[in-house]
Parts: structure tokens; C-alpha cells; sequence
């Protein structure tokens, strides 16, 4: 998360960051906000299944992105 914050920082790309949780305690670990839209990282590092994104937040974020960096993709992931 902090290698992404330090690539937009470094490109002058300068979005608002966030943490979102539901009261259900669904979360995603990272959103980038930039001119109203919403792009979602899920960061994972161990062997576990694929993450998704929470449908609560799907659903009240309609136009977002959704990212998952793990370690075979964290290199492209973070850099894009």
C-alpha cells in the first residue's frame, strides 16, 4: 500500500486515499479517489482464494475499479 502511495506521489497524480469497511466488517484495503471516482485495491500476499469486492460497496460505488495485488502481480499492479 505504501509502494503505491510513493508511485502516485512521485507521478504528481495526487488522489485521496481511504480505508472502507461495512458494518457487516466486509472492507477493502485501499481506495483511491480522484475526480469522483472511486478505484479499489485489495492487497493480499498469502496463498488464499481469489478476494472480490464487497457487494455493498459495489453497489454504492457503481463506476469503480477493482484491483487485487498479490504477490505474483504486485510489480504491474502497483506501477499501473
Amino acid at each position: 500500500m505504501a509502494e503505491r502511495i510513493k508511485h502516485n506521489s512521485n507521478a504528481g497524480y495526487r488522489p485521496n486515499y481511504y480505508f472502507w469497511r461495512s458494518y457487516s466488517q466486509k472492507e477493502v484495503d485501499l481506495v483511491e479517489e480522484y475526480g469522483g471516482v472511486m478505484n479499489a485495491y485489495e492487497f493480499k500476499w498469502g496463498n488464499n482464494k481469489q478476494s472480490r469486492l464487497p457487494k455493498e460497496f459495489a453497489s454504492l460505488y457503481p463506476d469503480n475499479t477493482f484491483t487485487e495485488v498479490n504477490r505474483d502481480n504486485y510489480r504491474a499492479r502497483l506501477l499501473s
